[in-house]
């Protein structure tokens, strides 16, 4: 089994949440927050503004949380993930794309109508956790599990387990 963690970065600023839109392998596009893969040896925290920075041209200058951790399993996909979302206390800078991953082809600040919007078509594990978020913005750490039940992410039959 392939495991790996991926932190992600929920940025406000004037009443508004940073998304970017980043572009799949297989040519479809959603919305996220800014953030990416945890490297071997790196810091959730560490990883997360690094990823922000490449993203979004922004530097956190600091994280409070995790506000929500994902854990999703793949067995016939043969992986797991597992997600941790914090959410910044200040940052620097103004948002510039120039990811090196080629991944992150927009950012954009929306209010809470513009997030229903653009997460309405987002990978549940992704979304469902952040619609929460965003009609009770709660402080204590909250967990979400699924499994995805298929040989290709994007036909998998996504199961809440809790």
């Amino acid at each position: 089994m392939r495991a790996w963690t991926v932190a992600g970065g929920l940025i406000e600023h004037e009443g508004r949440l940073l998304l970017v839109q980043n572009q799949r392998r297989d040519g479809s596009t959603d919305w996220t927050t800014p953030g990416g893969v945890v490297d071997p040896g790196e810091e959730i925290l560490e990883a997360l503004s690094r990823e922000v920075l490449e993203e979004t041209g922004l530097a956190v200058t600091g994280w409070e949380g995790p506000l929500w951790q994902v854990e999703a399993e793949a067995p016939d996909m043969g992986w797991t993930l597992r997600v941790e979302v914090h959410r910044a206390t200040g940052f620097e800078g103004r948002i510039l794309l120039d990811d090196p991953d080629g991944i992150v082809i927009d950012a954009a600040w929306l209010d809470l109508a513009g997030c229903h919007d653009c997460l309405s078509t987002s990978w549940l594990p992704a979304r469902e956790p952040m619609l929460a978020w965003l009609g009770e913005k709660w402080l204590e750490p909250r967990t979400y599990r699924y499994r995805l039940e298929g040989i290709d992410r994007a036909d998998a039959n996504v199961i809440r387990l809790d």
